[in-house]
């Protein structure tokens, strides 16, 4: 299936638990023609059913975690690339077109979304700030980025490469870890940061979730 870019075949990885609310939405606001994988990491709700209702295909990861719903993606994905994102509609996913240019052109080896929030309820203080003091960290460390890569691009066989070893929600944080010091090429570009499309957040909504995440992270920094 074509998607849009001249340069190569990229398949969207959304992975969820308990998303069947916002799903819908999220899937109909993807471009137009690009092959998308729904990874059901063991969702109570529905949200396989909804996804193939859509035209999805669905895998199902029983490990509960986000690192290990996107490694079960990665492993099922059948393009040459991949472009990861979250499947409650909160992210622009107009970006993506963009950011598989640049890897097809050789631009970059992985392009990364920077959140922008369209309000100051969307973000919440204690995710944003944790977000925040992380990518000091990053930067100072030479990896040139302000968010923790929520949304992501790259050729998916260099990705499986990298031997990411994180299945929980330090995962985003070790691709940008691991990729640094393989001396990937990493660029940012702006997306859209809106209200999610439905359902409840299992990490930036709440504290104990920004916590969680957190943690995960804190541990691959030391």
């Amino acid at each position: 299936m074509s998607i849009g870019t001249v340069h190569g075949s990229c398949e969207i990885i959304l992975p969820c638990l308990d998303e069947a609310e916002a799903l819908s939405a999220a899937l109909s606001a993807l471009p137009e023609g690009w092959p998308v994988l729904v990874v059901d990491n063991g969702s109570t709700d529905g949200t396989g059913d909804v996804a193939r209702a859509c035209g999805a295909r669905v895998v199902v990861e029983p490990q509960r975690g986000y690192g290990a719903a996107v490694h079960s993606g990665l492993l099922a994905a059948r393009a040459e690339a991949v472009a990861v994102l979250d499947g409650d509609g909160s992210l622009d996913a107009g970006v993506l077109p963009a950011m598989a240019d640049d890897v097809f052109a050789g631009r970059v080896d992985l392009a990364v979304g920077r959140r922008v929030p369209d309000s100051t309820t969307v973000w919440p203080w204690h995710a944003r700030a944790g977000n925040a003091a992380i990518a000091a960290v990053l930067r100072h460390r030479g990896v040139p980025v302000h968010d923790i890569a929520p949304v992501r691009v790259a050729r998916r066989q260099p990705l499986l490469d990298l031997q990411i070893a994180d299945r929980a929600f330090g995962y985003p944080l070790e691709v940008l870890l691991r990729a640094a010091a393989a001396g990937w090429r990493i660029a940012e570009h702006p997306v859209a940061y809106r209200a999610r499309a439905g359902g409840r957040s299992k990490v930036s909504g709440s504290v104990r979730g920004s916590l969680r995440a957190a943690r995960d992270m804190a541990g691959l920094l030391r």
